[in-house]
Parts: C-alpha cells; structure tokens; sequence
C-alpha cells in the first residue's frame, strides 16, 4: 500500500506563521528576546502555546533560547508551564502586568542544582516529579557538566549496569528531553516517524521524536542504545555530524535541519544480552561517562546499611567476572521502600529473589552474611 499525500502530523510543532529571518547574534541574549516572546504570549492570551510556535512567529534564532526564557517566565510566575506531554506556556495576569520588563532574579540558590547553605547540592525535580541528588563529575555536578556537553554539541554515551540511574540524570539536566527506548526490535521508523491509519481510511504522516527533537531543538536520548540494531542506529548520524540533516526518505524525502539545541545522549549498559557497542557508534559520542552506583547516596536515601554492603561486595564479584548480576541503585531503592511497607525480612528476601537463578545463591549467600540470618527467596506459604 502507497498512502497518498497525507499531511504530515507533528506531535512537536504547531506552525502558524512563515519563519522570518532570524535575527542577529545579540538576539540570542535573553535581554533581547525576552521583551519579544513576553508580548507574543501577551497578545495570545486565550490558549497555551508550544514553543516552536512561538520561535516562528517571533522570527527567534532558536526554539532553545526561547525555551529558556519561558521557564524564567515560569519559574517567576510570568506564565504557566504545562507539559501534555508537550511543553506549552500561557501568560498569567503577572505577566501581562509585568510585559516588557526583564523578569526578577531568581530566589538564592533556587536554580537548578544550586548549593544550598550546607555546601551540599540540592535536588533536581524530574518530570516524574520524582527528585534527583547531583553527583561530582569533572568539577562541577553531572547536571551542570551535561548542560555544558550540549551547549558545546559534544554527544555523550553514558555506561554502566542497568538500574545506577542514567536515565534519571539525563531527565534532571534536560525538562524538554525526548526519548527512544531501545530494544532489538526497535525500527529506523520509530526514530523518523510512519505513516498511521485514519479512522477515514485514510492516513498521515506522524514525525518521530528524532524529528521532533531537531526541529524544535531538543536533547534526545537513545536509552539502550547498544541494544538497537546498527543499520537502524545509523539514522542518527548525519543529524549528529557536521551535516546536521536527515531526509525523510518515506515522506517526500523531506529535508530536516536541526535547530540550535539539538542533541543527542545515548545510553548503554555493558554485559547485557544483546548489547553490542559498535566502533561506528562509539566514534560518534566525543564524551563517554562511566555511571555507578553511589552507596552514600542509596544510604541517604534510607538504604539500610547491610544491604549496602551486600550489594559492595557482589558488585565486587561483578567486577571480577564470577556473578553476571548485583543489585544497583534501582534494586536498593526498591528494597528500602519494601523495608518501610512491610518489613526488612520481606525486602531481603524479596532482593534475593530479584536476582537471576544462575547467581541467586551468591546473593543469597552475601545476604546471609551481612544480615546474619538464614535468606530465602520470597515466596508463599501454605494456607492459613
């Protein structure tokens, strides 16, 4: 079947307007743009707007920087930021009142992953509303360091076991992140975007987020990217080299150029059936970061001690090639909220039966040794 001339669908634009010129290099400072993105929501009151609506209307140089003023406008109570599932802003009667003028500083140490009074990092909110702590990376926090990574356009591949929270830090340092779940059924049209049936019969071409994240000038992370086969991962490489171009071959080889903010993020976990990291891939990622579980952290956030030092020591043996699996920060999260709602019994037995059959007796036997007790699987008894 040939569907014919359907119009295309973007879950990430809505344009209104022909793009005018962009305009000069002194535009991008937020001084300059943020009296013309104020007034477009000021004279568009009525509805939330996305914001590459915005950018072609105002003729702005890059949905990126238009994006950042309206988190400040935001963030201050200028508009209202609504996410469904796509980032949209509507001016609130604090900003109709405070049009045309830059918006207050931010409270002391209220952006994100300022420091507090402690000296300590404090938590970033995820779009799950969930929060994350900051760790140390290359002198600064791995939040301020990714941010840095995409403003000079230096993809990152971040390694490391499943469940040590690669994904949860990439959602922290990026609100407008768009993401591919990676597995080995995963298809070049899920990167692109297929053409889908209409209750009509007919159909239309609905872009996918590689397209969405270029035009709109978004991070895009390719979670389990080593998982995904290499002829279709090699979609992603002329939008991530100097060309910065795809042609949609299935709809009208359309040309697609990406936006100022593009950038992509991929995630890989070593070790895991079927992950294969190819040197064409590798090569294309100028930035690779080991990320581990942080004990400290998993004690902090309510981990009890043991299991900590249980999971020490099978990482250990992880380490050293004679168990395939240990618990990470995911599974310790998981137990300690099994701690608090039934019982530190239920959780560590509940931990020993996470772990596959081949290495369940390691960890049950690590277990035992730092809970001092006998450890079995959780499981149901007979009837009462």
């Amino acid at each position: 079947m040939n569907p014919t001339s359907p119009q295309p669908a973007s879950p990430g634009a809505n344009p209104t307007s022909t793009p005018t010129a962009p305009a000069s290099g002194s535009g991008r400072r937020m001084g300059h743009l943020y009296p013309r993105v104020a007034q477009y929501l000021v004279d568009n009151p009525d509805s939330p707007l996305k914001v590459r609506q915005i950018t072609q209307a105002i003729g702005a140089p890059s949905s990126g920087a238009v994006f950042e003023v309206l988190k400040k406008m935001a963030a201050v109570g200028y508009a209202t930021h609504i996410r469904d599932p796509h980032h949209r802003f509507q001016i609130t009667p604090a900003g109709i009142a405070a049009a045309g003028t830059l918006p207050p500083p931010a409270p002391r140490g209220a952006s994100s992953g300022a420091r507090s009074r402690s000296g300590k990092r404090k938590p970033v909110t995820r779009p799950n509303g969930e929060l994350y702590l900051p760790r140390k990376l290359a002198g600064g926090t791995d939040i301020e360091v990714l941010r840095r990574l995409r403003a000079a356009q230096m993809p990152v591949l971040l390694y490391g076991p499943p469940g040590t929270g690669k994904t949860a830090m990439v959602e922290a340092a990026f609100d407008d992140l768009l993401t591919v779940a990676g597995t080995g059924d995963t298809v070049v049209e899920d990167f692109v975007g297929n053409f889908i049936p209409l209750p009509d019969g007919g159909y239309e071409y609905v872009y996918g987020p590689l397209v969405v994240a270029m035009r709109d000038g978004r991070p895009l992370l390719v979670d389990d990217a080593t998982l995904i086969p290499p002829r279709v991962l090699s979609v992603l490489y002329p939008a991530m080299d100097g060309r910065r171009v795809i042609h949609l071959t299935a709809y009208r080889n359309e040309r697609v150029e990406a936006a100022d903010g593009f950038y992509v993020i991929a995630g890989h976990n070593p070790g895991v059936h079927g992950a294969v990291l190819t040197e064409a891939l590798a090569s294309r990622f100028g930035v690779h970061i080991e990320v581990t579980t942080d004990w400290d952290l998993a004690r902090r956030l309510g981990v009890a001690a043991r299991a900590v030092a249980a999971a020490i020591d099978l990482n250990n043996e992880l380490a050293a090639g004679t168990v395939t699996w240990a618990p990470q920060l995911r599974e310790l999260l998981g137990f300690a909220r099994l701690h608090k709602t039934l019982s530190l019994a239920t959780a560590v037995s509940n931990l020993a039966g996470r772990a596959p059959d081949h290495d369940r007796e390691a960890v049950i036997k690590a277990l035992a040794t730092h809970f001092g007790t006998t450890v079995t699987a959780l499981s149901l008894g007979p009837q009462h």
